[in-house]
């Protein structure tokens, strides 16, 4: 299996990078081929401003993009990590999402029918919130991932893992290992 993960956090001393080393660890352990995009490392542009769109719209691809949507087609499995900042990912991850899952290449309307074009692709979301379940209601974990969620299945995506970890700045180092535990187990089923 081919596994890319995609991640944006600005602190690489956070737990999320943790929880990349993780699944990283099981994913080779597994014998998976692994190749990580550090969004805010590799200072990845996320505006699509009017001179790319008309680029898109027009078939041409910016070099970056198609080096995106390169490492996008290699995959099997996309893992997403981040953090949840005003109910959806970090600005980073949703303009990566806006400038790589474009119309052609993640999905196409063809004869005016939307087709999705990354259904063979299996998904885990992993996600870091500052509050408790409690704080996002009833239904928190799909509050917490709607965004991400919707995109996904707007390309095709069916088959979606996610985790999301709540109030991890208020829990100890034990909660935390626990958390990091669980994920391993979760990554396994991917």
């Amino acid at each position: 299996m081919k596994s890319l993960i995609v991640f944006a956090h600005p602190n690489p001393n956070s737990f999320n990078y943790a929880l990349v080393a993780a699944v990283e660890k099981k994913l080779r352990a597994r014998g998976d081929e692994v190749r990580k995009r550090d969004l805010y490392s590799a200072d990845f542009n996320p505006v699509l401003d009017s001179q790319q769109l008309a680029e898109v719209q027009q078939g041409r691809v910016p070099s970056d993009v198609a080096e995106e949507q390169h490492e996008v087609v290699w995959a099997d499995n996309l893992i997403f990590i981040y953090p949840l900042w005003w109910f959806d990912r970090p600005a980073l991850l949703k303009g990566w999402f806006d400038r790589v899952f474009t119309n052609g290449f993640a999905f196409a309307y063809e004869a005016g029918q939307l087709q999705g074009r990354l259904g063979s692709k299996r998904v885990m979301i992993v996600i870091t919130t500052g509050g408790s379940e409690a704080d996002f209601g009833a239904d928190a974990d799909q509050l917490c991932s709607s965004g991400t969620r919707a995109t996904l299945s707007f390309c095709g995506v069916d088959q979606i893992i996610q985790k999301v970890f709540y109030a991890v700045p208020a829990v100890d180092d034990a909660a935390r290992q626990a958390m990091l535990l669980e994920l391993e187990n979760l990554t396994e089923t991917l």
